[in-house]
């Protein structure tokens, strides 16, 4: 069957070279953006009976953008002052950018991982003697949380901010060829919100492992898959299947 749209479970891309964009030009097919999953920081109260006190913390790590802003809208909150001492260790060029956005980056002592969290923990544990915090959503891979206990730190996690399903009742009778996925959250979502999905012809494409399992586990086929050797992202994975289903036959 030919693929003539696609929806996106995620927000719609700012900037305006995107794969995305390129791939509904090339193509000539409708992509369509909406979250399934949205974030809302935990206020500063919450964080209080999580017992921290954001004086007692050397270093900050850094898993997403999302870490970033909710770590100083936290410390604003709670009118703290970030000292110019402050460690960041960021899990990816990119969250080291963005951070950027709040400090002087030349001017601040910033680790930058690769890709993973586990490429970030040799910088870590070359600063064992800190005091880490690591600000997190509810939904954290449980991998952080295991290879910061095998390097020994004095670290504590503290949820920021959480993942909250949003509300799609007005697609409710709207159908897509293809629906792309990103996390185990938005294939929760999909369910949450239409209890009674059924797939019939809907393609269905995920990105990573887990979201395969999430997917595969509510008993959804699925059909296009990345990222793989030949296929890195998912905007090539998408145009690999569209090129195989849309052929002129």
């Amino acid at each position: 069957m030919k693929v003539k749209t696609i929806l996106v479970s995620q927000p719609e891309p700012k900037i305006e070279n995107s794969p995305y964009f390129d791939l509904q030009e090339k193509q000539k097919v409708k992509i369509d953006f909406r979250p399934f999953i949205h974030v809302e920081g935990v206020d500063a109260k919450e964080i209080r009976i999580q017992k921290v006190d954001l004086n007692n913390y050397s270093a900050i790590i850094l898993t997403s953008r999302n870490a970033v802003d909710h770590f100083f809208r936290v410390a604003e909150e709670m009118r703290f002052k970030v000292p110019d001492s402050m460690k960041y260790f960021c899990q990816s060029e990119a969250v080291a950018y963005y951070l950027q956005k709040y400090v002087v980056y030349r001017k601040r002592k910033i680790y930058v991982g690769k890709r993973n969290f586990a490429e970030l923990s040799p910088l870590i544990k070359k600063y064992k003697d800190e005091t880490f915090l690591l600000p997190t959503t509810d939904k954290l891979k449980p991998e952080v949380p295991k290879i910061l206990n095998e390097l020994n730190l004095n670290w504590k996690m503290a949820v920021f901010y959480k993942t909250v399903i949003s509300d799609l009742s007005d697609l409710a009778n709207v159908y897509y060829d293809i629906l792309v996925f990103f996390s185990p959250s938005g294939i929760d979502s999909l369910f949450h919100n239409f209890p009674d999905f059924q797939q019939k012809d809907t393609r269905i494409a995920v990105f990573g492992n887990t979201t395969i399992k999430a997917a595969e586990e509510k008993g959804l086929r699925v059909d296009i898959a990345a990222p793989s050797p030949e296929t890195p992202s998912m905007t090539m994975a998408l145009e690999k299947y569209i090129n195989g289903a849309n052929k002129k036959k």
